[in-house]
Parts: structure tokens; sequence; C-alpha cells
């Protein structure tokens, strides 16, 4: 699976882009604030549709224009696609595949897998789980187009029910509405929790012999899924905590407030009690074992987006990533070419990066 081409029209900072890319190892370089970054979320939105930064397409859009376009020419088994994306300020974006447009953006999922590796994925066990809930969210919703849809239906479900909550302290006679939005919310939910835990259970057959690795042998971890219910089925709980909701005016329960947790061998939540490197190496196990994932359940490389990610490991952890990825379709950022990167390992294709525009640096 490779990206063999991006063209960009009035996209964040870029007026106009076309970048060629090598199958194997890819340089963008630059200082900060030039649009090294721009050019991978454009990437991973031609593929998951949505900008990893969790930003709306209306300001991703160039100041004074209504529209911007991304077109991305990917191979797959020796079969090239091409996507066009048009963002819109006051309507939803326009997705075709060759040239063909599609009704519904989940049927773009599945032609290419992006892994997205950023500074602020290495906080990922430190942090709230909302970030947590966030990376097997946008994991799932690549691997699994059904996923993707019981999570939209989930989604809009939640936003209806909390409505109505807020709306019942004032009109009594809404209540009897609940039940149905229970109902519909537990089948979608119980569908997300189960598909949940499965892909844990795929994790945990990879992260432990990572993170063994990485931590030169001395720590093995696990990765378990917290239910906010517990073994409850979905249903009861929605019953059971249906007044604290109604006080809260809000849904209390579900997997919108599930968490992941990472223990050590020795049982320690490194969440909670793990040092700053021990959560960190941790957060680098888990982006490792998605790589390692995604080639076993699609039986092909994603393409890895690399965001400036070198500067923050030290040279073992660089080491071990760098080695882990000579034979995948790689795009990295950095803000410079200096002697490690220059050093350590073949680079194909160098850009330069400064304000909007991309020279050829090879």
């Amino acid at each position: 699976m490779l990206i063999k081409s991006l063209k960009l029209k009035n996209y964040r900072n870029y007026d106009l882009l076309n970048l060629d890319f090598d199958p194997d190892t890819n340089i963008l370089y630059g200082d900060n604030a030039q649009g090294k970054t721009n050019i991978l979320e454009a990437l991973y939105m031609s593929g998951t549709t949505k900008s990893h930064r969790g930003t709306k397409d209306r300001d991703i859009i160039q100041f004074g224009h209504e529209e911007s376009h991304i077109e991305t020419v990917i191979e797959k088994r020796g079969v090239c696609f091409q996507v066009d994306m048009h963002l819109k300020k006051n309507s939803p974006k326009g997705i075709a595949i060759d040239k063909v447009p599609i009704r519904r953006a989940g049927e773009l999922f599945g032609i290419v897998y992006f892994v997205f590796f950023s500074p602020e994925d290495l906080n990922i066990i430190k942090e709230g789980p909302a970030g947590r809930r966030r990376f097997i969210d946008l994991e799932l919703s690549q691997l699994d187009k059904i996923y993707l849809s019981n999570l939209s239906n989930y989604n809009r479900i939640i936003n209806q029910r909390n409505s109505l909550l807020k709306d019942i302290y004032g009109k009594k006679n809404l209540m009897e509405t609940l039940d149905i939005w229970d109902m519909q919310l537990a089948s979608y939910g119980t569908r997300i929790l189960d598909r949940r835990k499965e892909f844990i259970e795929e994790v945990n057959k990879i992260i432990s012999n990572i993170h063994y690795k990485l931590t030169g042998g001395r720590e093995r971890i696990t990765v378990s899924y917290e239910s906010s219910i517990g073994n409850m089925p979905l249903s009861e709980a929605l019953k059971k905590y249906r007044e604290r909701d109604l006080k809260m005016k809000s849904t209390t329960v579900g997997p919108h407030r599930d968490d992941l947790c990472f223990s050590t061998d020795k049982g320690m939540d490194i969440r909670r009690f793990g040092s700053q490197g021990q959560q960190r190496t941790a957060a680098l196990s888990l982006k490792m074992s998605e790589i390692e994932l995604v080639r076993k359940l699609i039986n092909d490389t994603p393409v890895l987006l690399l965001d400036d990610v070198l500067s923050e490991l030290d040279k073992h952890r660089q080491n071990y990533l760098l080695d882990s990825i000579h034979d995948i379709q790689t795009i990295i950022t950095c803000t410079g070419l200096d002697e490690f990167v220059n050093n350590r390992f073949s680079i194909n294709r160098i850009f330069h990066i400064k304000n909007g525009h991309a020279a050829n640096a090879n």
C-alpha cells in the first residue's frame, strides 16, 4: 500500500501543492509553522475523512476561499485509486473515488490505512481517557466499516438522548420517550463494547513482546478494557442510572465513558503510578502494536505518518522505531536534517517546506 502523490488547493497555508512520494522514506523538513504537519493532516483526511487534530472542515479551508481540494493517488496491490475530497465551508464535504462521487464517507475506508504518530501520542497514557477512547475509535473505524457505522449511530443517539434529558426537566410528559432512545443506545453501544474488547485482545497478543524489547527485557505490559458498567448489560445500566442521568442531564454510562488500563507484569497501573518514562514507553509500544496489528489484519502494510516524533525519543527508542519500519512507506516531518537523520537510515526523497511551498531537496 503506497501513497503515490498528493495535490492540495486552498488547503490551510497552501495555495497549490503537488508532491510525488517515494515508496520508501520521505522527509518533510523545515522550521516550525511552515506547513509540514498540514501535509500529513491532508493525507490522513484522504483516508479517514477526518483531521487527526479534530479540526472542522471550515477551519481547514484557506482564508478568503469557500472550498479546498485534496487529491491523493493511492496504489494498492498494483492498482491505483484517485481520491478527491472537496472541503466546503457551508455544506458537507464531497468525496469521489476515481471520479465517481460516493454517498457515504464510510465507503472510503479500506482503500488506504494510515498510522499517524505525533508527539501528543506519547502522552496518551498520562492524559485523560478521552484520548485513549479516540485512539481505539480512530483505529477501529479504519479497520471495520461496521464499527464506524455503529459508532456514528451511537454518537447521534447520545446527542439526542442528552437533549431529551435536558428537555424532560421542564416537560415531564417526555419521560416515556426515553425508553425508545435507551433501546437503540443499548443496541449500538453493546456492539461497540464487544468490538473494542476484541480489538484489545488482538493488541495484547502483540504489545507485550514489543514493550519487553523496548525496555531491554525489564518489563511487559497488558492492556485491559475498563467499562463504565462493568459486566452489567448496557440496557440494565441505563435503567439503573436513569435517575442520575436525569439529575446530571447527561448520559453517564456507556462506551463514551470507558477507558483503557495499561498494567505492568507486576500489576502496576502505569496511568496512575508509572514514571513519565514508563508512560512514554507504553505509548510507543501501543503505536508500534498498531502498526503490527494493521499489517496482520489487512495482510498489507499501512502508510506511516511520523510528525516530528523522533526528536521526542531517546536514541534507543529511535533505533527500535526505525528498525521496525524499514519496509513501510513512511512520511516524516522534522525541523532539520541533522546528523542522526542523515546517517541512521536511508532517505529516499527529501522536501524542504517553507511558508506553504515544497521544494525537492534531494
